[in-house]
């Protein structure tokens, strides 16, 4: 009989959680953002527990896959772990768009399974033939690249040279800036993708040093080959100005490559308009010691307190129906539920009020993709880190 107790109560502690998945590159090109990416995500979890829980207060817990970011076996392995072993309602994730279009096509899909990347900004993505599972909380490189170009231009920079890491990454974000760069009067030198994880770099630095251009824009990861790229091409004396984008925002290239070497390297990346959501959503970061301004931290943050506004309104753990859910607790019209307001959200919506989540990095409504307008950021690298110097609108 105390077996039988005991399974009774096991099963019951079972039943009273609700899971959504993080997929992250804990390993790999990307490994050093993925921490404080993934703690924006928990932040969202732990308010929901702290203000009653989900669903009749359920307890939200989210279980984590890593993708390594650039292994398309190691994401689908581990997105099938989370659709069929692990059973989560709804995934936060993966980061690298790589990594989200097989873990989609090859798990979630398959599994009806909704997922919202706070990371993935190919246009790759926007093409997947989803069965309306694939969302995020962050811009298309559509729109990046266009304002890394811009940029560049309005600096007085008009002649680069360009390599790309050669994944969705970094063609689309390639493609994007090539084509807005040149359109606005700008010169591409050379274009060159190269390899990512490799030890050495220089014979595609010959090939792009041989223009004579002295700026290089790198369009890569900081943990991998957009550090080695930088730091050949300094140890060659090849350049003297460089840019990226968002995958080489970090700190950790600055200490790797040299404070030094880098001081006055341009960069983008998605950013957080000025909204009531964007200042809340820092100032409770802060207070629960998570980096508000780390990248993506934000889009994590609005992607997991999303799924967990979607579900409630769902009225259950299941799959079926969750899309729509988010589409519904993400649009207007609604009253508007700002970060953190988990029991204000879960009263409306018990008494049958229409709600609308204005989050941390956007509003995101959500057009026929999954994508959501944005903006993008101008980053510097000034003192040993980078910094944000300001909104973009070019």
């Amino acid at each position: 009989m105390a077996v039988a107790a005991s399974s009774v109560a096991f099963a019951g502690a079972v039943q009273a959680e609700v899971k959504v998945g993080f997929l992250g590159g804990f390993t790999g090109g990307i490994e050093s953002l993925t921490p404080p990416i993934f703690d924006g995500a928990q932040l969202a979890v732990s308010q929901v527990n702290e203000q009653g829980g989900i669903l009749d207060g359920e307890e939200l817990v989210m279980p984590t896959g890593d993708t390594t970011c650039s292994d398309a076996s190691a994401a689908s392995n581990a997105a099938d772990r989370m659709v069929n072993t692990e059973e989560v309602t709804a995934i936060v994730g993966a980061l690298c768009t790589g990594a989200t279009i097989a873990a989609a096509n090859n798990a979630a899909i398959p599994g009806g399974v909704v997922m919202v990347s706070p990371a993935s900004t190919a246009p790759a993505v926007s093409e997947l033939d989803d069965n309306d599972l694939v969302f995020r909380t962050v811009p298309s490189d559509a729109f990046q690249g266009e304002m890394l170009a811009k940029l560049l231009l309005e600096k007085g920079i008009d002649e680069v040279a360009v390599t790309y890491v050669n994944n969705d990454y970094g063609r689309g974000l390639a493609d994007s800036f090539v084509a807005t760069y040149e359109a606005e009067g700008g010169t591409v030198a050379e274009n060159l993708a190269h390899e990512d994880n490799r030890a050495d770099y220089r014979s595609e630095l010959g090939t792009l040093s041989a223009t004579g251009v002295p700026t290089l824009v790198v369009l890569a990861y900081a943990d991998t080959s957009g550090q080695t790229v930088l730091r050949q091409a300094y140890e060659s004396g090849m350049f003297t100005q460089y840019v990226g984008a968002d995958g080489m925002v970090g700190d950790s290239l600055v200490e790797a490559v040299g404070a030094d070497v880098l001081e006055g390297m341009i960069a983008t990346r998605p950013g957080s308009p000025d909204l009531p959501g964007t200042a809340m959503f820092q100032e409770k970061a802060r207070a629960a010691d998570v980096d508000p301004e780390a990248v993506f931290a934000a889009q994590a943050y609005d992607a997991a307190f999303l799924l967990a506004l979607a579900i409630e309104q769902n009225g259950s753990a299941e799959r079926e129906g969750l899309s729509q859910a988010l589409r519904s607790v993400a649009s207007e019209p609604g009253e508007v539920i700002l970060p953190g307001e988990w029991e204000k959200a879960v009263q409306l919506i018990a008494e049958g009020t229409e709600i609308n989540y204005e989050g941390a990095s956007g509003r995101h409504e959500f057009d026929d993709n999954g994508d959501v307008p944005g903006v993008v950021v101008e980053m510097a690298v000034e003192d040993g880190e980078f910094v944000r110097k300001g909104q973009l609108d070019l």
